[in-house]
């Protein structure tokens, strides 16, 4: 099995029709006002299907999510087939996050899901892959697709981490998926799932890492304390598309 702790961090978006990153991003605003009553709290494995449709409706129109559903060899697929595939893959995501990462929620109805990576841990082992149903995706995938994601994405992804963060690739809080529902955006929970982990990573004098696949949110991730380091492309769609990848150096506590 190919590495499949490299993912994609993309974010939902403004768009009232849309979500997501490349497409059509809801950015995390600076401004937004955090609804009272709500705290990050980490999602169960009973809880998969509700945590997936989140992301789902998050990453509906995005280009790097249906980069492996919407090839040209699944053209005469119907909306409801990719729709269901789509659901599936982030199923399977979240459940290998709950399983060895850090998988996180907020709001009254999985307003907002996060899928956090922890220094030193993957989804490599084949008892994560087999149980989450990451496997699955060796039959779910077309042939372009399957080479999309375990010839490209992954090792872009994978390769990528790994030189930005050189020594310390094992020691950084990976932020591979975070995104909000069409309903509930703009009450800050995306933030708030951001903020939980970034004091953890200062806590710990640990880096948190990400890519970003809209072209707005990198702004709006500097305001948290991401700071960019290079672009990436996938090219094998009719034209590229673009990651920008991000580094949130960890920030000391201000002695008292």
């Amino acid at each position: 099995m190919e590495k499949m702790n490299a993912a994609l961090t993309i974010e939902s978006t403004t768009s009232a029709s849309t979500s997501t990153s490349t497409s059509a991003s809801n950015p995390i605003k600076p401004s937004a006002i955090i609804t009272p009553g709500y705290e990050p709290r980490v999602i169960k494995l009973s809880e998969v299907k509700a945590a997936a449709l989140c992301l789902a409706d998050a990453f509906a129109k995005d280009d790097v999510a249906m980069y492996f559903i919407e090839t040209p060899d699944r053209a005469r697929k119907s909306a409801a087939a990719n729709w269901s595939l789509h659901v599936s893959i982030l199923e399977y995501v979240v459940a290998a996050h709950c399983m060895k990462g850090l998988a996180l929620t907020i709001g009254p109805n999985y307003d907002c899901v996060a899928l956090w990576m922890p220094p030193g841990q993957n989804m490599d082992d084949m008892c994560t892959i087999l149980r989450s149903g990451m496997w699955r995706l060796h039959y779910r995938l077309s042939a372009e697709g399957k080479t999309r994601f375990f010839k490209e994405f992954l090792p872009l992804l994978h390769d990528t981490k790994a030189k930005v963060l050189g020594a310390r690739d094992d020691d950084a809080w990976y932020l591979v998926y975070i995104g909000t529902k069409t309903r509930a955006r703009g009450k800050g929970y995306a933030r708030k799932l951001i903020e939980y982990v970034a004091r953890m990573a200062d806590a710990q004098s640990r880096p948190c890492y990400l890519e970003s696949s809209n072209a707005v949110n990198p702004v709006i991730y500097a305001k948290l304390g991401f700071a960019p380091q290079k672009k990436i492309q996938l090219a094998r769609a009719r034209r590229p598309i673009e990651l920008d990848i991000m580094v949130r150096e960890p920030v000391k506590a201000e002695a008292v």
